[in-house]
């Protein structure tokens, strides 16, 4: 059994999905592990992960209107707002999806389906550059 680590720092540009499939693919099928296991974990509070469809953009725009409306900013609807009016429903985007996940690797890559990407999804509306750690354990 074998195991591998590495971090990717990922810039976003604010609030949206950025499509990060590439270069854990890359990372991975680099290693010489063809079985196993590869955990992805965002090290933040206000960003999180998603295995999401790739092929039509318009799913992440619907995503991101969705958790507009159902953590949305506004004054007086929450009492933590340390960094702002985007802080707290931020913290409540990542607590309603995930900062880590899970996913099998066989013949050196990910498996994932036809139409499934990896995406870190960034709740704040300012660009931010956020950290994945890549944990690849296998043969």
């Amino acid at each position: 059994m074998r195991q591998a680590l590495h971090q990717l720092t990922v810039p976003t540009r604010g609030r949206g999905l950025v499509e990060i499939t590439a270069a854990i693919v890359d990372w991975t099928a680099g290693n010489g592990i063809t079985t196993g296991l590869l955990t992805v974990f965002c090290r933040h509070t206000s960003a999180s992960l998603l295995i999401q469809e790739n092929a039509d953009p318009n799913v992440q725009r619907d995503l991101v209107a969705y958790f507009d409306r159902i953590a949305p900013e506004g004054p007086g609807l929450y009492i933590h707002d340390d960094e702002g009016p985007d802080d707290m429903p931020a913290h409540l985007r990542t607590a309603l999806t995930q900062v880590q996940l899970s996913i099998p690797v066989a013949g050196g890559r990910p498996v994932l389906g036809t139409w499934q990407g990896i995406y870190l999804f960034e709740h704040r509306r300012a660009p931010h550059r956020r950290e994945i750690v890549l944990h690849l354990l296998g043969d």
